[in-house]
């Protein structure tokens, strides 16, 4: 992906909001010497500075903006990439509620008429043998139906810029039975249905399932499972964000998972990562924004 991004030979104006942490700055510096980006730090000039100066970076390569605190600082990084002054926008320190609320402002954000804001993931792990696309991780609580389709939709639109063209999409349940017990289920039996009818993206999805029918072949032999994600999913779909977000960061923790994610729904990219993200993860999650934010 970065090797893509720097082959693309464009950079990316990327305005940050509260952009004070040490994580955020290592990143945002990686991207600008690669030079794919240019960065608009918004924040506390002093602290940002005194950050550059304890990692040995030159804040010079950063225009640098007051902001008094961190909805100021949000509001501003939105207004920026709204009126064209910067192509991304990107979460520092500020609180996800306090971001969001910007970037979902009415009036004045970034919000696409009538879209489905949601989190898309790419997600490299040493354990699995190629890139899983996971949704939503941040934003909708339980999605419903429309909801569930406008995330299969985001996710298979970033996976295109992969290179992958017709995903394997795995809806992610407790069983692979349909059961009134899981309320989502249902809408998983009428996505495939709307799948096949060819309604929803190029893809191939299946569901419910459990992660290992999703994610291992083996279990897939063992269980006699006729599914045709066959345990090699690219996107995982889950039903809430209270399964969603903490198996991601499982992943991030015990399983030495790295991960690049936006939020979908906006007229421009949207950075949105947890304030303890790695500064890998973060220079990740850049790079995705500026892949995405090609033409």
């Amino acid at each position: 992906m970065v090797e893509k991004v720097i082959s693309l030979k464009r950079k990316h104006k990327i305005a940050v909001a509260w952009a004070q942490d040490s994580n955020t700055i290592t990143a945002i510096y990686k991207a600008v010497k690669e030079g794919f980006a240019e960065a608009i730090m918004l924040g506390n000039p002093e602290e940002i500075r005194k950050v550059c100066k304890a990692n040995s970076i030159d804040h010079d390569l950063f225009n640098i903006i007051h902001s008094d605190n961190e909805a100021d600082a949000a509001k501003e990084a939105v207004r920026l990439t709204v009126s064209g002054q910067a192509d991304i926008v990107m979460k520092g320190l500020v609180g996800t509620d306090v971001f969001l609320k910007a970037v979902m402002d009415k009036q004045a954000g970034l919000m696409l008429p009538g879209s489905v804001l949601a989190y898309v993931g790419a997600v490299e792990l040493p354990a699995y043998h190629k890139l899983l696309f996971l949704t939503d991780l941040a934003v909708i609580p339980f999605p419903d139906l429309t909801q569930k389709i406008s995330m299969a939709e985001y996710a298979i639109e970033m996976a295109g810029k992969f290179g992958i063209q017709k995903p394997k999409i795995a809806l992610i349940s407790a069983s692979e039975k349909v059961s009134h017990h899981f309320p989502s289920t249902g809408d998983y039996a009428e996505m495939c249905k709307i799948a096949k009818e060819g309604k929803i993206m190029a893809c191939v999805m299946d569901g419910p399932l459990d992660l290992f029918l999703a994610c291992d072949k083996k279990s897939v032999q063992i269980k006699g499972v006729d599914t045709p994600i066959n345990g090699e999913a690219d996107i995982l779909l889950f039903p809430s964000l209270e399964s969603s977000n903490p198996f991601y960061k499982s992943l991030m923790l015990f399983a030495k998972g790295e991960i690049a994610g936006l939020i979908r729904g906006t007229r421009k990219p949207v950075i949105v990562m947890s304030r303890s993200e790695s500064e890998k993860s973060k220079y990740y999650c850049i790079a995705l924004s500026c892949l995405m934010a090609q033409a």
